[in-house]
C-alpha cells in the first residue's frame, strides 16, 4: 500500500506543478501578481497549489518514502516550510518571493518527481 501511496503523492504533485506552470506563464514580471484583479486571482490559485505541493511533500517526508540525499538540488525542508509559511502567515505572503519559486524552482522540481514517477 505504501509504494500505491507514495505513487499517488507524486502523482498529485506532479499535477499541481503541471497548473501552476500554466497559470504562472501568464505572469511576466513579479508586479503582474498585484496589478489586476486576475493577478490576485492567479497568485491566489498558485499559492494554494503550492500550499498542496508542500502539503504532499510533507507526508513523502514523513513516511520516509523519499531519499532526499538522491537530490540534493531540491530544497525539500524550504518546500515544507514555505507550506508551513502559506497556512499560518498567508497575510504575510511577498508575491516576489512566489515568482522567484515559480519561476527558478519548480521547472527542477517537476523534472524531479517525473524522474521519480518514472523509476
Amino acid at each position: 500500500m505504501s509504494d500505491e501511496l507514495y505513487t499517488y503523492k507524486l502523482e498529485i504533485i506532479l499535477e499541481h506543478l503541471d497548473v501552476v506552470q500554466k497559470r504562472f506563464s501568464k505572469v511576466s514580471i513579479p508586479a503582474d501578481f498585484v496589478a489586476s484583479e486576475e493577478g490576485k486571482m492567479l497568485l491566489d490559485s498558485i499559492v494554494t497549489r503550492l500550499q498542496a505541493i508542500g502539503e504532499n511533500t510533507k507526508t513523502i517526508l514523513a513516511k520516509k518514502w523519499l531519499d532526499e540525499s538522491e537530490y540534493p538540488e531540491i530544497h525539500w525542508d524550504r518546500i515544507v516550510r514555505f507550506r508551513d509559511f502559506i497556512s499560518h502567515h498567508y497575510e504575510m505572503l511577498d508575491y516576489e518571493i512566489v515568482f522567484e519559486i515559480c519561476k527558478n524552482y519548480l521547472p527542477s522540481l517537476q523534472l524531479v518527481i517525473s524522474k521519480e514517477l518514472h523509476k
